[in-house]
């Protein structure tokens, strides 16, 4: 057998494996490249190249800013405006906000990204305006794809287009050269969704509807009686408490109430030091002696506090709460525990203790007792975010809500945001001058997240979407096979005897049609890994320039509408908007006519033949 006839068997039994759809998609992709070395098509060092490829390490570099822009509360904050601004009202004044707000968020931190940070957030939103989820969710896909076409970051293939540029001889593209078709995409992406998108799209909701986890620290204050009873005072420097140790702390002479925890007043961690000017006392009791106390001690106290203010005291961006039940044969059955008690830890602080659904032994701090805790007892801790996702993974707890999932809906520009927000912006200016390659560029912000204490090393490992890096690193070689095997010289002289002499624009057609085609079956990525060596030597072969040949085919491998299978946003907002297999595209069709129109012929405008 050939080697021609090696690779075109290979590319077959790997797109029926990818339509199957029942191998992992990383088990398809090493197969690919280890039949490509078991054929002697290529050495085993160039069967395994591509894991140590530039666009490779700068695509995981993407999925670690992207999980710290996250986690540090970036996309709640831009989620929570989405809400303020969008109104009750106004359908299209809603999609735009959303559509312009996740097509931004794609060009910067790449279409899965955006789309799972932002998917939650309009979840609620619907829920909450009383809307269908299924009309606002397609919606949310569909503009980001038109959206990654906004910047390099915007999906792999951009990163692959611009590697294949440089590969060719004819440079790579700029940070925002592709916002030249990605302005005219998203504006057309958008049009068509307001004017014809209601009556295209069903009206229905998700079978499931994930739990709106934003007004979370509300529900567990009330819940847990705290709302009129928790009061934090900050010590001023003349008050007789400053320099006694948190045990030595007296409130016999202000009954009702008792002193919860001292904290420090930057970090809100329970004091292991004597108490100093600015540190807090957390204060549990009525608002009458609470004051009292505030101005007998000298502590600066909010007479007019509100649930929202007293709310704001236990669930911050510095501090949380969680709510964790006893399961059976936990290791602290039997141990005893008292609202105020500080957990061995030293950075935790039990604020309340529930058995079936009734709080139990408040007055432990006074007495000295407390509970023996039993299977089934429910705990509301507060500390610190870093201390509550640490400690939470305890096996002798069941945490009831993960506090990282939380903080993530629930508190914006949480700790970390600004340095997140700098990095971000920092790696742009990096990738916009080209004062360095991409990959340093991200190298450099994705340590700067870990060095930043945003992500640690091993969440920044989890970060990473492995399927995606595992599929472009083991298909790479494919094309760097089809080129030498001489395969897609082969395949390009053919398409070129199929448009004959209709021209380039008849070219940019034909790769468009088999771009989009096996688009809508398999990766994208993948489908521009298999494409793009077929249109370079397609475009030197017509004698004309590989770059806007390049350019049209990121154009179609975006244009990924037609089925949920086609990429893994498709597929993630298919439970949540209720839809079904057809419901794809009916809007998508439209939108991948357009997307043909700017890929055939708006492209060779801005960047000719």
């Amino acid at each position: 057998m050939s080697p021609i006839t090696s690779i075109a068997v290979i590319i077959a039994a790997a797109v029926v494996l990818f339509i199957w759809n029942r191998l992992p998609v990383v088990v398809v992709a090493m197969g690919v490249a280890l039949a490509l070395w078991a054929t002697q098509i290529l050495t085993l060092e160039q069967a395994l190249s591509g894991f140590g490829d530039s666009a490779v390490i700068f695509i995981a570099c993407l999925f670690v800013v992207s999980t710290g822009l996250e986690a540090t509360g970036v996309t709640a904050w831009a989620g929570q405006l989405l809400i303020r601004w969008a109104g009750e009202k106004s359908r299209t004044r809603l999609l735009l906000l959303t559509m312009g707000l996740v097509s931004l968020l794609t060009a910067l931190i790449s279409v899965n990204g955006a789309v799972a940070a932002l998917l939650p957030v309009v979840v609620v939103m619907t829920v909450r305006l009383r809307r269908k989820s299924s009309q606002l969710l397609i919606p949310l896909v569909f503009s980001a794809h038109a959206g990654s076409m906004l910047a390099l970051t915007g999906t792999p293939v951009n990163v692959l287009v611009s590697e294949a540029g440089l590969d060719a001889g004819v440079g790579g593209f700029g940070f925002f050269e592709f916002a030249l078709v990605g302005i005219p995409l998203l504006a057309g992406t958008m049009a068509i969704i307001i004017l014809f998108g209601e009556g295209l799209l069903p009206q229905r909701n998700g079978a499931k509807m994930p739990a709106d986890l934003s007004r979370h620290a509300r529900t567990l204050v009330e819940q847990y009686g705290l709302a009129d009873g928790i009061f934090q005072m900050r010590v001023r420097a003349d008050s007789p408490y400053v320099g006694l140790s948190p045990s030595d702390i007296d409130f016999s002479s202000f009954p009702g109430l008792h002193l919860v925890v001292a904290q420090e007043g930057e970090s809100a961690t329970p004091l292991r030091r004597p108490v100093a000017e600015s540190d807090h006392l957390l204060v549990r009791g009525n608002a009458e002696a609470a004051a009292s106390l505030a101005a007998r001690m000298h502590l600066s106290f909010r007479e007019d506090m509100t649930l929202d203010q007293s709310e704001e005291t236990l669930f911050n961006r510095q501090s949380g709460l969680a709510e964790v039940v006893i399961p059976p044969r936990s290791g602290l059955i039997g141990q005893t525990m008292f609202p105020g008690m500080v957990t061995d830890s030293g950075d935790l602080i039990v604020l309340a203790v529930q058995r079936a659904g009734a709080e139990i032994n408040t007055d432990a701090p006074k007495s000295g007792r407390g509970v023996a805790l039993r299977a089934g007892d429910t705990l509301l801790l507060q500390g610190t975010w870093k201390a509550l996702d640490v400690h939470l993974s305890d096996p002798d707890v069941l945490v009831v809500n993960s506090p990282e999932l939380v903080r993530r809906q629930a508190v914006p520009l949480g700790p970390g945001a600004y340095q997140a927000i700098a990095v971000l912006v920092g790696m742009v200016i990096l990738l916009a001058t080209g004062l360095v390659p991409p990959a340093v560029a991200g190298l450099f912000a994705a340590g700067a997240i870990v060095l930043s204490r945003i992500l640690t090393v091993e969440q920044s490992y989890h970060a990473i979407e492995w399927t995606t890096v595992i599929l472009v690193g083991a298909l790479m070689p494919l094309s760097l096979a089809m080129v030498e095997t001489g395969t897609a010289q082969l395949m390009a002289e053919g398409l070129v005897d199929l448009v004959g002499d209709a021209g380039p624009y008849a070219l940019l057609g034909g790769l468009f049609a088999l771009t989009a085609l096996l688009g809508q079956l398999i990766s994208n990525t993948a489908t521009a890994l298999i494409v793009i060596p077929i249109g370079v030597a397609a475009a030197a072969s017509m004698g004309i320039s590989p770059r806007p040949v390049l350019m049209s085919t990121a154009v179609a491998a975006a244009g990924a509408f037609l089925t949920p299978i086609a990429t893994p946003t498709n597929l993630m907002v298919m439970g949540p908007g209720g839809y079904a297999f057809s419901d794809y595209w009916k809007l998508g069709l439209p939108l991948l006519l357009w997307f043909f129109v700017v890929s055939v012929f708006l492209v060779p405008l801005i960047w000719r033949f």
